[in-house]
């Protein structure tokens, strides 16, 4: 079919300008996008596919009658600075090509999916929320939740079968500070409509729920008491190069476990077999790594990067040992799998984990 000539000019212009706006780093290696600082990236927030999520995230506000519409930015991490009623969105998901470094570095994506990134956005919501409204000034939400100016531990030791808390961001994250227990029990009343009623029958987390929607209700068609506009580290003025921001977050990420491997290493491994069945133990796990990773991450919550860490260290142990396995042994993969999931486990009840948000 012939197109008109004006709508050919029409379609080459909107191509034009489509390309005009694809970043010059779009098809660098990661040598030379690591070179880059977070400033020369040139995002922003409105040419991207997250404003949609954005705005879903403000229609459930209007659902549930709240004026209040936190702004959002692009930023380094996911949070929500003290005073300001908004959002900072990490980078790395504004661009495919991003995302996949993001990946390379941190075998893992923070928010990725439509479903993870919506949680992260009601969490950061509510503390946007709280601030908006000065609501942990109020004498019934220190009451529920506890003192808002409670100091923020470096790392907090979850108690996993608790039921005093939500559970809705991983790593039972509500039980880390009075803030973090109020954004993720406004993120489940936000997010489920009705079906925290059921969900949390018979819990005494059902009470914060509760005392969120008289909060909610409290509030529903009143103007925010704060009306700040800040962009808390806006990614066009943060300087520091892709790589020293990668550097700086394994490092943050690379959590090293109090304990020694040794015992059950060598219980699962051994130093004496005929030659045709040896195989370094150390270069088994090496391989059995990308699958192991990706199972036990989507098992347990724990972030790929730490898990990473936690068999970096058994790799180099079992190396340091002299230990080999016998890879045609059909239960070898299985008991590896299983090792990895204990001492990643045994991490998670030391209460060694870093506060990110």
């Amino acid at each position: 079919m012939l197109i008109p000539r004006a709508k050919t000019r029409g379609r080459r212009a909107k191509i034009a300008r489509v390309a005009a706006r694809r970043p010059a780093w779009e098809h660098m290696d990661d040598e030379r996008l690591l070179e880059l600082r977070l400033c020369d990236l040139e995002l922003r927030l409105e040419d991207t596919p997250l404003v949609a999520l954005v705005e879903r995230l403000h229609a459930e506000l209007a659902a549930r009658r709240l004026r209040f519409r936190p702004h959002c930015w692009l930023s380094s991490d996911w949070f929500s600075p003290d005073g300001v009623p908004g959002i900072a969105i990490p980078f790395f998901l504004a661009h495919p090509r991003l995302a996949r470094l993001e990946r390379s570095r941190m075998h893992a994506l923070e928010g990725g999916s439509v479903e993870a990134c919506m949680k992260l956005l009601r969490h950061e919501a509510g503390h946007a929320l709280d601030s908006a409204y000065r609501l942990h000034e109020r004498k019934s939400w220190r009451e529920m939740f506890g003192a808002f100016s409670t100091p923020y531990p470096a790392h907090y030791r979850p108690q996993p079968y608790s039921r005093e808390f939500v559970q809705h961001l991983p790593h039972w994250y509500a039980q880390s500070h009075p803030a973090e227990d109020f954004a993720e029990t406004f993120a489940v009343w936000l997010s489920s409509g009705a079906q925290w009623k059921r969900r949390y029958r018979s819990w005494p987390a059902l009470l914060k729920l509760e005392h969120v929607e008289r909060l909610m209700k409290s509030i529903a068609g009143l103007p925010p008491r704060v009306a700040c506009r800040e962009r808390t580290e806006h990614l066009g003025t943060l300087e520091q190069t892709l790589r020293d921001y990668y550097r700086d977050k394994r490092a943050r990420y690379a959590k090293r476990f109090p304990y020694a491997f040794d015992r059950d290493l060598r219980r699962m491994f051994s130093r004496a077999l005929p030659g045709d069945r040896r195989h370094s133990a150390a270069a088994f796990l090496r391989e059995q790594r990308p699958e192991m990773l990706a199972r036990i991450a989507r098992w347990s919550g724990e972030h790929s990067y730490t898990i990473d860490q936690v068999l970096r260290d058994m790799i180099a142990r079992a190396r340091e040992l002299r230990l080999v396995v016998d890879a045609r042994t059909p239960s070898a993969k299985l008991d590896a799998a299983i090792l990895l999931a204990v001492h990643t486990m045994n991490y998670l009840h030391t209460g060694y984990h870093r506060l990110a948000r």
